[in-house]
């Protein structure tokens, strides 16, 4: 598996808004972030631009429109953030992790 990219909670929601709806326009981004967050649209550009520097998001034109597509796929992500969270508490194994959330049941 590939280093996975750090991505922020505020990021997450960007790539989420992607994950749910496939390529978007800039205005139908700023638009589905905002039905979610009160965010302004320089807070969404500029969360943007960070995915795209991380190499999470890419842009490319289709019939003249300008589209995002998110690199990072939802299980990727995941996978990433359960290693972190097995990392940080459980000694980097994630089946202590799942032993720890069984118990919890």
């Amino acid at each position: 598996m590939a280093d996975p990219i750090h991505v922020t909670e505020a990021e997450s929601e960007i790539l989420a808004a992607l994950w749910r709806h496939g390529p978007l326009t800039p205005t139908r981004l700023i638009e589905t972030v905002q039905a979610r967050r009160a965010w302004g649209e320089a807070t969404i550009k500029t969360l943007l631009g960070r995915l795209m520097q991380k190499k999470a998001v890419h842009s490319h034109r289709d019939d003249g429109r300008l589209l995002y597509h998110p690199l990072v796929s939802r299980e990727m992500y995941v996978a990433g953030e359960v290693q972190a969270l097995a990392d940080r508490l459980f000694e980097g194994d994630p089946e202590k992790l799942a032993a720890y959330l069984a118990g919890r049941r």
